[in-house]
């Protein structure tokens, strides 16, 4: 989490040192722009259409962002090995047989949206809705995230040119990490919302100890 966090403050000072995001290998403040978001930069050549520029705190948050997102892997692969290992994935996460139909999806959805605190027994399970969207997180944006984040890096594309020619350029690489980090955030919130909604203290508890009393919080 706090690696995720230093990530989010960090990428957010690169990002503003030049907010406009290309498509391929090549892009710059005298080329045309897929899109540019409308914040101002921390670089007075970067074309922005404000007449000022913000305080530039590349140097630190690149250095920092790097460091960060080491830790964040360096994690995430001790818990896909105790995953992998304990068979967690395929216990807790898989969808069982019955789950995989988009109407199973929508009975869960219909039944979920606009109710207040799940009961004890739905707080202790994961529905076949959260079972999908973890299994995506974790098989497919953070290792998206982590692709193309490595993909900018000169240094990683000099010994591992494949890794950017497969995305189509350190640019295309550049705008698929904004947006994979876009969706992650979505997750995030979407993520504390429901911890929220089933006792916040209780499953933050629960996920430190990685125990639940029975009755607590519900």
């Amino acid at each position: 989490m706090i690696a995720f966090l230093a990530l989010l403050v960090t990428g957010g000072e690169i990002l503003i040192s030049h907010p406009r995001f290309y498509w391929g290998e090549t892009g710059n403040s005298g080329t045309a722009a897929l899109f540019t978001l409308d914040i101002p930069a921390s670089r007075g050549t970067v074309p922005t259409g404000y007449d000022y520029v913000m305080p530039d705190q590349n140097g630190w948050s690149r250095a920092l962002h790097f460091e960060a997102a080491w830790v964040l892997v360096l994690t995430g692969l001790v818990y896909l090995a105790w995953g992998l290992g304990t068979a967690y994935f395929r216990k807790s996460l898989w969808p069982a047989r019955g789950e995989r139909s988009w109407g199973a999806v929508r009975a869960v959805l219909k039944k979920t949206l606009g109710r207040g605190r799940p009961d004890e027994e739905e707080s202790r399970t994961y529905n076949v809705v959260q079972r999908v969207t973890y299994l995506l997180v974790i098989f497919g944006l953070f290792p998206l995230v982590i692709w193309t984040g490595l993909a900018m890096s000169p240094a990683f594309d000099s010994a591992v040119p494949a890794a950017v020619n497969w995305l189509g350029g350190r640019q295309t690489a550049r705008t698929l990490h904004f947006f994979v980090s876009g969706f992650l955030v979505l997750f995030l919130v979407v993520h504390v919302t429901m911890i929220v909604r089933a006792g916040f203290w209780t499953r933050v508890k629960g996920m430190i100890t990685g125990r639940v009393a029975p009755g607590e919080g519900v």
